[in-house]
């Protein structure tokens, strides 16, 4: 399963929500939290090392995580770049 290219589909579609993304990933500000996306969350561990999950619930409102895959920063600020390139977005430098 492609968690990686499925979090880009699902959550790189708009220059707001891309360039705040970038932010979140980038910041020395924000050690570790979650930034909640329209289908993701992104889940910050530290400045270097993130978690990717779709997030749904039950009928009961608790959370469910059925997958999820670890990114080292590098990576995932390379493929949301790429992607949003692809996109036709307006890139932000890093």
């Amino acid at each position: 399963m492609d968690i990686v290219g499925k979090f880009l589909q699902a959550e790189i579609n708009s220059q707001e929500l891309y360039e705040e993304l970038i932010k979140f990933i980038t910041s020395f500000h924000i050690r570790n939290g979650e930034f909640e996306g329209n289908e993701y969350v992104i889940k910050k561990m530290d400045h270097e090392n993130f978690i990717l999950f779709p997030e749904y619930q039950d009928k009961d409102g608790n959370r469910e995580i059925h997958f999820a895959v670890s990114v080292y920063k590098q990576q995932l600020i390379k493929d949301i770049q790429n992607n949003a390139k692809k996109k036709g977005l307006k890139l932000i430098s890093d």
